[in-house]
């Protein structure tokens, strides 16, 4: 099972980003993947468009790097996996050096997972351990301490309960930091970006207590910069599977 992600986000300049993503896709990844232990790889790129809600706090932490436009997740059995491919350990050649350099303001956590729940749409998922097409990954601490038990059981009795019902949701998976600033994660995976926008934020505006609920709880926390992030995976190239129903009226005809 994957357990754990390397969560990396960047910017990338336009003049370099086509030469970059074709050594990444073709170069570094399936080297990466040689690694006892890693699963899968997605890289996505992030819908500009797509802007945080008004009462969500960032920190104002300026050492903080603010890349954000790209993301680049490695996904493995367990953290201990990647105790061998941080800075700390592993040392690049000098043309991943070149490479890696075109990653400008990047901002890196590795997160282990708490609890997961798969969503109706679980069987679209193209492979075994292949991240969804479109994500929403939030990154971000709790106001404080005291807040972490309340923030515990609203995952636990609310968000990944509820998720299991969400139209065009495939998976999400709640996450705790064991490197990086961000001490929680959340990824929820979904079909495409057009069902996350169709269901995401309605779904639980159907009812009024729990949308307070929500809105309280997510109003303490402070997000790293751009989280949360809604994005569009651009490797693999995304295959399209079409819904249960769609398949079962191709079977009839």
């Amino acid at each position: 099972m994957d357990r754990s992600l390397l969560v990396s986000w960047y910017d990338l300049a336009t003049a370099t980003r086509s030469r970059y993503l074709d050594w990444l896709h073709g170069t570094y990844i399936p080297k990466l993947l040689q690694a006892p232990g890693a699963l899968s790889a997605a890289h996505y790129e992030v819908d500009q468009n797509e802007k945080p809600l008004a009462h969500l706090r960032h920190t104002g932490d300026e050492t903080l790097p603010q890349g954000g436009s790209h993301i680049f997740i490695l996904a493995a059995r367990d953290a201990h996996v990647f105790a061998d491919l941080t800075p700390f350990r592993y040392k690049p050649n000098a043309a991943e050096r070149r490479m890696l350099a075109l990653r400008q303001g990047e901002r890196v956590n590795i997160f282990t997972e708490e609890h997961r729940a798969q969503g109706p749409e679980a069987r679209r998922r193209e492979g075994r351990y292949t991240l969804a097409p479109a994500i929403q990954l939030g990154n971000f601490n709790s106001g404080s301490y005291p807040d972490e038990d309340e923030l515990l059981s609203w995952y636990a009795h609310l968000r990944l309960p509820n998720f299991q019902n969400l139209p065009g949701g495939i998976c999400i998976r709640k996450m705790v930091s064991v490197s990086g600033w961000a001490k929680h994660g959340v990824l929820y995976e979904f079909t495409s970006l057009e069902a996350r926008a169709r269901s995401f934020r309605a779904h639980e505006a159907k009812n009024r207590k729990l949308s307070a609920w929500t809105h309280d709880v997510v109003a303490k926390l402070v997000h790293a910069p751009g989280s949360p992030a809604v994005a569009q995976r651009i490797w693999p190239p995304v295959k399209v599977k079409p819904p249960a129903q769609a398949r079962k009226r191709s079977a009839r005809a």
